[in-house]
């Protein structure tokens, strides 16, 4: 099983261990790019037959910084909006209304066709298919199908294009600054790949060529997988600013703290310590596990300091997949597991939000106060921590695998209510592939679900908050027991008194009787 730790240390940039990378540090120049031949022709000859004049898509694939190439697994076509409209279209020049006579005047860019791409509606695919990816497999660029005037003529479109897919679809590390765009062209037809550099202000020398071939990509991909356990304990502080913490910040601000510590952690492939850049030389499925430091509780020195108020506990289990190729060295598997874990927190984390920002839209500070009943039935995004006074329960979306090409795996999130015929919508209509028709080959390998539970401390306090009072009630009875004890005691004693004082009068009389 992989180890889980509640809280372990983390480590700075000079003591990283063996086998993990330093994503701060690392830069990619990608000098080539290997393309899969048989999806690419694929492509090539779908929108040769279809007579599309334009198109517009993904890259998937990888950047490797360790052998300076880019891979190309597959390229996926960006669907109609939703006008029906495709994303990537044709803008012909105007007719020429040049007189008679008139001298022709030089040919310009206004005179030849030009790209219209719909830059929003592709950014938004990229960032739902780059939930789909597993560990070592990303949304890499764009690709476009169109004439060699029509490229030419779009260079800023096509250069914005790309910046706006890598926002959408950034990598975790956000230590690359190019991405791909590549050119199919039908007249004349041949392929051309160029790197788009992400600088803040894009110009026609943003784009660079670099070589480009196809070959055998995806069958050469190892395998390895990985079970994880977590166990996260994020503390409610009391409010000191005007802001309210929400349920949604809280768990985001932890997922960030501990992705750091998971970086840091050992791993061990198929139960050997990862010491170095060996390459892995054995066929197979190989199980990664992870090593965390024990460290102390925080948890208890967290609950046990003056201005926490409660705390979120944020458990489960995260199955992942990641595919290397074969001359990379294992530290990448293992980086790229890691990376697809923290990736896969925040995947669920942005889906229940999103879903819960559509259905009610923004919600008043005043309504978010306003009961503490109505609180256990907000979305994690409009939930105020500081005003909880129960437990609130949450479950996050479960992930599932899906078989995609050639022994590889592609993932999607499902709410406990949905079904796998979410599933097929979302590969049919963002993968652009068909849909699992066998169930058995859908794989939900994840044992514990993912849950969030938020505690405050009243729950704890008000079960006992009664105890002085009733402590002050028998303390009460006790007194007015005793008050009614020596009230009842005062006139006992006062008769006995009465009554030896009455026998001492006679006694004292007698004998002054006998002696006169």
């Amino acid at each position: 099983m992989i180890s889980s730790c509640n809280v372990s240390q983390s480590w700075t940039s000079t003591e990283i261990p063996s086998g993990s990378i330093c994503f701060s540090e690392v830069r990619i120049m990608v000098k080539a790019v290997v393309g899969e031949e048989t999806q690419l022709q694929l492509a090539e000859d779908r929108l040769s037959q279809s007579s599309v004049p334009a198109q517009v898509g993904l890259v998937i694939g990888k950047l490797s910084s360790t052998l300076d190439r880019g891979f190309v697994f597959d390229l996926v076509p960006t669907p109609q909006n939703d006008a029906g409209q495709p994303a990537c279209s044709i803008l012909e020049p105007a007719k020429d209304n040049r007189k008679k006579g008139s001298k022709p005047k030089s040919q310009t860019s206004d005179s030849s066709p030009s790209l219209v791409i719909e830059k929003d509606w592709v950014a938004e695919h990229a960032r739902q298919v780059s939930r789909m990816m597993v560990g070592g497999m990303k949304v890499v660029g764009i690709y476009v199908w169109t004439s060699e005037a029509a490229c030419k003529n779009s260079t800023m479109v096509l250069c914005q294009t790309v910046k706006g897919v890598a926002e959408a679809a950034s990598f975790l590390e956000d230590v690359l600054d190019e991405r791909l765009l590549i050119h199919m062209c039908y007249s004349p037809r041949r392929w051309t790949c160029r790197n788009c550099t992400l600088s803040s202000n894009i110009t026609s020398s943003s784009l660079r060529p670099c070589d480009f071939k196809m070959g055998r990509v995806i069958t050469s991909l190892q395998t390895f997988k990985c079970l994880y356990n977590f166990d996260l304990r994020l503390p409610i502080y009391q409010e000191k600013t005007l802001k309210s913490e929400m349920l949604s910040d809280v768990l985001r601000n932890g997922i960030s703290i501990y992705a750091k510590e998971l970086r840091g952690a050992k791993a061990m492939i198929d139960g050997n310590l990862v010491v170095n850049d060996e390459t892995c030389t054995t066929d197979g499925l190989h199980e990664v596990e992870f090593l965390l430091p024990f460290m102390k509780d925080i948890y208890i020195e967290a609950c046990s300091q003056k201005d926490v108020i409660g705390v979120v506990n944020f458990t489960g289990s995260v199955c992942s997949f990641s595919f290397l190729n074969s001359k990379e060295p294992v530290s990448q598997a293992v980086s790229d597991i890691k990376d697809d874990i923290i990736r896969s927190l925040q995947s669920r984390l942005n889906i229940i939000c999103d879903e819960a920002d559509e259905d009610l839209g923004p919600t008043d500070e005043g309504i978010r106060e306003a009961s503490n009943d109505s609180l256990s039935e907000k979305p994690v995004s409009q939930l105020v921590l500081r005003s909880l006074r129960k437990n609130y329960n949450l479950s996050l979306p479960r992930r599932v695998f899906v078989p995609w090409l050639a022994g590889t795996f592609i993932c999607d999130y499902l709410q406990s209510s949905e079904t796998h015929e979410v599933l097929k919508d979302h590969c049919v209509e963002l993968m652009s592939m068909e849909a699992p028709n066998d169930a058995s080959t859908i794989l939900e390998l994840e044992e514990e679900a993912l849950r969030v539970i938020a505690r405050s401390f009243w729950d704890v306090v008000l079960p006992y908050s009664s105890a002085p009072s009733s402590f002050q009630e028998k303390s009460r009875e006790i007194t007015s027991t005793e008050n009614s004890q020596k009230t009842i005691k005062s006139p006992n004693v006062n008769f006995i008194a009465a009554v030896f004082f009455l026998l001492l009068s006679v006694l004292v009389g007698y004998m002054l009787v006998r002696k006169s």
